[in-house]
């Protein structure tokens, strides 16, 4: 049977890692892949068309990739009932599961279009289930702000991998899912795999053979971790930095198997009631420095010069001094 797994997460979280060994176990990777880069030497894992589909909806809906707003959810989810777009992600997805009974798609962007990416999954009759990747947020931080730049700052990501993962989290409840620490899969990727065939009821992966795949230990190199956690050195507020810490400790058991219980989802979404708030307060103390910045609507153009006017503009600036006191001493 047709099935897709999604591998969601912040961007940074260890996501290009566990696709990269899904590709090698058996898991369809859509052709052709982002290129390798300094960035990610072992390569992303993510389809060309997926990463240029999203980044074009993104930018028409002027949402980023860390975007903190709880509302950017609104306008990201209702891409689920466009038809031209769900349209255009259905043939493709079909095309892909033409060639392969197990898909798996990879993209930072991914978890923004969730409710879309299951439909047309649905539509197309492929079951979907989720990986998300843990991965502290303090060592994201480092790792965004070296790799992506400082134009967002240390406190708008942080507020971001609180607003993604308290979403994407969220929206998978009562789906296949796993949740995979980033450190748990450089140490024993063949056992967390193995867990996360357990919870997708994915036999590919619940029955994984280490012995078969003497390739994927190459490919897991524990080096590649090169940002290691604390808060030292990162510039975020105290009041979002507590929040973040607390929201990754409620997370920890969704790592765990059996830990996926309605417990740790409530605490996850007295967390995201929080958050919620602490936004919008954010927001409406902060409307000086929007207005400060926010590009002014334009006059009403000015009635056409007179003729007077047009003449005055041709003559050279000395001249026209020379006229005007030649005129004052007339009058």
């Amino acid at each position: 049977m047709s099935r897709l797994v999604l591998v969601a997460g912040v961007g940074r979280s260890g996501t290009s890692l566990m696709t990269g060994i899904l590709g090698q176990v058996g898991f369809h990777i859509p052709q052709p892949e982002i290129g390798a880069d300094e960035t990610n030497p072992r390569g992303f894992g993510e389809p060309e068309w997926v990463v240029n589909f999203h980044k074009r909806v993104m930018r028409r809906l002027r949402v980023t990739v860390f975007d903190a707003r709880p509302r950017a959810w609104e306008v990201t989810d209702a891409t689920a009932e466009d038809a031209e777009l769900r349209s255009e992600l259905r043939q493709w997805l079909k095309g892909e599961l033409d060639q392969a009974d197990a898909v798996v798609v990879k993209d930072p962007r991914v978890g923004w279009f969730l409710p879309l990416w299951t439909g047309c999954a649905s539509d197309v009759g492929a079951p979907s289930s989720f990986i998300c990747m843990l991965r502290h947020p303090a060592e994201i931080l480092f790792s965004a702000r070296k790799w992506y730049g400082d134009w967002q700052t240390d406190a708008s990501r942080a507020a971001a991998w609180l607003n993604v993962m308290l979403e994407t989290e969220r929206k998978t409840r009562d789906m296949p899912r796993a949740f995979v620490r980033y450190p748990d899969l450089l140490a024993d990727w063949d056992s967390e795999l193995r867990r996360a065939g357990e919870a997708l009821g994915d036999p590919l992966l619940s029955g994984m053979d280490r012995s078969r795949f003497p390739a994927v230990d190459e490919f897991v190199d524990p080096t590649l971790r090169r940002s290691q956690r604390g808060w030292d050195g990162l510039d975020v507020p105290a009041s979002v930095r507590e929040l973040v810490e607390r929201v990754w400790d409620e997370f920890q058991p969704l790592a765990d198997a059996g830990g996926d219980e309605p417990g740790v989802r409530t605490a996850l979404e007295r967390s995201h009631a929080e958050y919620k708030t602490l936004y919008g307060e954010a927001e409406a103390i902060s409307q000086s420095s929007v207005t400060a910045v926010k590009p002014r609507k334009r006059a009403a153009a000015a009635a056409p010069p007179t003729l007077r006017v047009r003449v005055a503009r041709r003559i050279p600036q000395g001249a026209r001094q020379q006229i005007r006191r030649l005129v004052g001493r007339a009058r």
